[in-house]
C-alpha cells in the first residue's frame, strides 16, 4: 500500500429520487459521485458539504454514512501507466447519503465536471468502480459498509489518449 489519500463523496438524490452524477471533462469519461479530497485537519462531514457545494452548486443535507470504500491501485509496476509518473494512490472514500435542497442549485459550481441527474433504474454504464459499489449499497439501503474496491481498466473510448488505430497487415 502506498500513501493514503482521504476523500469524501455523496449519493445525492432529489425529491424525484434521481441521483446526481458528475462526468469529468479532462480525459476521464466515467461518471462519479460528487465529492473531493479532505483538507488538512478537516473531518469528513464538513469536507463532504464543502466539496459537494463547490463541485455542484447544490446545498445538501447529509442523511447518513453509506460506507468507507478503499480503492487501491495495483502493485507498483516497473513502468507506470501512460500519463502517470508513479503508481496510483490508495484512496479511502467516506461515502454519504444526502438529499438536495430546493429545486435548483444554490450557487454556481466551480466547473470541471458535467452534472446530470439519473433515474436509479437507468444509470449510465460508465461508472467509476467506487461509484458503482457505493450506488449499489446506497440504493439497496445499506449503511456502515466497509468495502475494498479494485480499479478497473477503462475501455479505449474512455481513456484520455485512445490508442491510435493500426492499419491491417498487408497480405
Amino acid at each position: 500500500m502506498g500513501a493514503l489519500t482521504w476523500a469524501v463523496a455523496a449519493v445525492v438524490t432529489d425529491d424525484a429520487g434521481r441521483v446526481l452524477l458528475c462526468r469529468q471533462g479532462r480525459g476521464e469519461r466515467r461518471y462519479a459521485l460528487p465529492g473531493g479530497r479532505l483538507r488538512r485537519a478537516e473531518s469528513p462531514l464538513p469536507a463532504a458539504l464543502r466539496d459537494i457545494r463547490a463541485e455542484t452548486g447544490w446545498e445538501v443535507e447529509v442523511v447518513d454514512l453509506v460506507g468507507l470504500y478503499h480503492l487501491s491501485g495495483p502493485a507498483p509496476a516497473a513502468v507506470p501507466p501512460p500519463g502517470r509518473v508513479g503508481p496510483l494512490p490508495d484512496v479511502l472514500v467516506h461515502v454519504f447519503r444526502a438529499r438536495a435542497h430546493g429545486s435548483a442549485p444554490a450557487g454556481a459550481p466551480v466547473g470541471g465536471c458535467r452534472l446530470s441527474w439519473h433515474d436509479p433504474a437507468a444509470l449510465p454504464g460508465a461508472l467509476t468502480p467506487t461509484t458503482r459499489a457505493a450506488l449499489a449499497d446506497a440504493l439497496s439501503g445499506r449503511s456502515g459498509v466497509l468495502r475494498s474496491v479494485a480499479p478497473s481498466p477503462r475501455p479505449p473510448e474512455q481513456r484520455a489518449d485512445p490508442p491510435t488505430p493500426r492499419s491491417a497487415p498487408k497480405p
